[in-house]
C-alpha cells in the first residue's frame, strides 16, 4: 500500500494520539451498526401480531432498513469528504439512536418503519470509519486497522442473531430497540470523545440532483430485488421497477459525468482497480450471505423432515456466532498478507477460502458442528476479502475521495447480499417438500443455495484476478495528508502518478 494512503508515524511530527483507541472505537461503532441487520429476525414472524398489521406490511420493517442504507451509504460518504468524516459519523450514530428510540416506542406499523429506516441511515458508519483511519493513522498501522473495521460488518451480523434471540426470548420485544439505543449512545459518546476530525476535505457544493437520482434508481432496483418474490418476478410492478432502475441510473450516470462536483466521481470509480474490486465485491457479498440464509433455516426445521435439526433460533444464532469472531481474529492476518503480497492476492485467497468453506456443507448437513466448521471457514475467507477490498479501493483514489469511494464499495457488497436473498428466496420457494399440511424447502434446495454461494465466491476469485497492479492515486489528485506539524495542522502534498 502506498505511503500516500496515510500519515507516516514520523514525518514532521509524532503519530496521531492513541491509534489503538481510535481503531477500537470505530470497530465497536461498526459492530453496533451492523447489528441492525439481524436485530428483528427473531421477531419477524410475530411482528404482524405485535403491530396489528399483515405479514406483507410488516416485512417493510426489514425492507425499509435496506433501502435507507442503500441511499445513505454513498451520500454520507460524499458528505464526509466535503464537511468532515467525524461529523458525519456522529450524525449517523445519532440517527441510529433516534431510530432505535422511535422503534422502541412503537406499537403500530408506521413508527416501526420510520424507526427502522432511521436505523438504516446509520449504515455509512463503516466506510466513514475506514476513511478516518486513512487520514489519521500512521501508514504501518493502516492495513490491519482497515481490515478490522471492514470485518466489523460481518462480525455484527454474526453476533447479532444470538444476542437478539436471547433478548427476544427473555424480555418484551421492545427491549431489542432499547438495547440498540443504549449501544448507540455509548458509541456516539466514544466517537465524540476519542475520534479526531480529519482535516482532509474537498469542500464545494453538495450534488443534490445526483443524490436524488441515485436514491431513486437504487430504491427501484432494490425494491424489485427484495420484493420480487412476493409480487411475482413477472408482474408489472417488478418489471416496471427494474426498467425504471435502468432508465434512472443511466440518466444519473450521464448527469454525474457532466457535473463539476458529482456525488460519485464516475471517472474515479471507472479506474480499473476500483471498478474490478467493486465487481468482485458484489460476488463476495452474495457468497457471504448465502450461508446466513441457509444455516438458520436448516437448524430450525423439524427433525421429521429428515434433514432439519429441530434447534431453537438461539441455538442457530450461536452456531453462526463463531464465524464473526473468526473474521475479527483474522483481520491482522489479512493485513499481513496484503503487506507481503498485495491486497489483490489477499482478495483472491479469501474468495478461494469461502468457496472451499461451502464444500463440506454441500455434503455434510447432519450435525450442528458441521455448520460451525463451514461457517468458520467461510468467515475466515470473508475476513480476508473484507480486509482487502478497502485497501484496493484506497490504493486507487485520492484521499479527498476516500469516503465516497469506500461507501460505494460497501454499497456493492450490500447489493450482492440483496441479490443473494432474492435468488435464495426463489430457490427455496420453488424446490419444496411436504411436511404435513405445509410445504418446506427441500434438502436439495438448501444444497443448491450452498452451491450457488460457492460458485459466487469462485466468480469473485476470477473477477479479482483482473484487478490491475496497485498504482498511486494519479496526477492532479487533490491534496493528500502526509504529516502533522507541531501546531497540529495537517501538512499536505499532491499524489503523483
Amino acid at each position: 500500500m502506498p505511503d500516500a494512503l496515510a500519515r507516516p508515524a514520523t514525518a514532521g511530527g509524532s503519530a496521531p494520539p492513541r491509534p489503538h483507541v481510535v481503531v477500537a472505537v470505530l470497530a465497536f461503532s461498526g459492530i453496533v451498526v451492523s447489528l441492525m441487520q439481524t436485530l428483528v429476525i427473531p421477531i419477524v414472524g410475530q411482528l404482524p401480531q405485535f403491530l396489528n398489521a399483515s405479514a406483507s406490511d410488516t416485512a417493510w420493517a426489514v425492507t425499509a432498513t435496506l433501502l435507507a442504507a442503500a441511499v445513505a451509504t454513498p451520500v454520507m460518504g460524499r458528505l464526509g469528504d466535503m464537511y468532515g468524516k467525524r461529523r458525519m459519523l456522529l450524525l449517523s450514530m445519532s440517527m441510529l439512536v433516534v431510530g432505535s428510540v422511535v422503534a422502541g416506542l412503537s406499537d403500530s406499523l408506521t413508527p416501526m418503519i420510520v424507526g427502522r429506516a432511521l436505523q438504516g441511515l446509520a449504515s455509512g458508519v463503516i466506510p466513514l470509519g475506514i476513511s478516518i483511519l486513512r487520514d489519521e493513522l500512521p501508514a504501518e498501522r493502516l492495513g490491519s486497522a482497515t481490515a478490522m473495521i471492514s470485518a466489523s460488518l460481518g462480525v455484527g451480523g454474526a453476533l447479532g442473531l444470538p444476542a437478539a434471540a436471547l433478548i427476544a426470548d427473555n424480555f418484551d420485544w421492545h427491549a431489542l430497540f432499547w438495547t440498540s439505543a443504549a449501544l448507540g449512545v455509548v458509541a456516539l459518546a466514544l466517537v465524540a470523545a476519542l475520534v479526531p476530525e480529519s482535516e482532509v476535505r474537498t469542500g464545494g457544493r453538495f450534488d443534490l440532483p445526483g443524490a436524488v437520482g441515485m436514491a431513486a434508481g437504487l430504491m427501484c432496483l432494490l425494491l424489485a430485488i427484495s420484493k420480487g418474490a412476493d409480487w411475482g418476478w413477472g408482474s408489472g410492478t417488478t418489471l416496471g421497477l427494474f426498467a425504471a432502475a435502468v432508465v434512472v441510473l443511466t440518466a444519473w450516470g450521464f448527469l454525474e459525468l457532466r457535473v463539476t462536483e458529482p456525488l460519485v466521481d464516475l471517472r474515479v470509480s471507472a479506474r480499473p482497480q476500483v471498478l474490478v474490486t467493486n465487481a468482485a465485491s458484489v460476488a463476495i457479498g452474495f457468497a457471504m450471505f448465502s450461508m446466513s440464509l441457509v444455516v438458520p433455516q436448516l437448524l430450525q426445521l423439524p427433525e421429521q423432515t429428515g434433514y432439519g435439526l429441530g434447534k431453537s433460533l438461539l441455538t442457530a444464532g450461536l452456531v453462526m456466532a463463531p464465524s464473526g469472531l473468526v473474521m475479527m481474529a483474522l483481520a491482522p492476518v489479512s493485513a499481513l498478507v496484503s503487506r507481503a503480497r498485495g491486497p489483490k492476492v489477499t482478495l483472491m485467497t479469501g474468495a478461494l477460502i469461502v468457496a472451499a468453506g461451502y464444500g463440506p456443507n454441500v455434503v455434510l448437513m447432519a450435525g450442528a458442528w458441521h455448520f460451525v466448521l463451514a461457517s468458520c471457514v467461510i468467515g475466515a475467507g470473508i475476513g480476508f476479502c473484507y480486509g482487502a477490498m478497502p485497501a484496493l479501493v484506497m490504493g486507487a483514489v485520492p484521499a479527498s475521495e476516500t469516503g465516497s469511494a469506500n461507501s460505494l464499495n460497501t454499497l456493492m457488497r450490500s447489493l450482492g447480499t440483496s441479490v443473494a436473498s432474492a435468488v435464495a428466496g426463489v430457490v427455496l420457494a420453488q424446490m419444496t417438500t411436504r411436511l404435513g399440511a405445509f410445504a418446506v424447502p427441500s434438502e436439495s434446495a438448501f444444497r443448491t443455495v450452498l452451491a450457488l454461494g460457492s460458485g459466487a465466491a469462485l466468480v469473485g476469485f476470477v473477477v479479482a484476478a483482473f484487478v490491475p497492479r496497485e498504482r498511486p492515486a494519479g496526477p492532479g489528485a487533490p491534496v493528500v495528508p502526509v504529516a502533522r506539524g507541531a501546531s497540529g495542522t495537517a501538512e499536505a502534498s499532491t499524489a503523483d502518478a
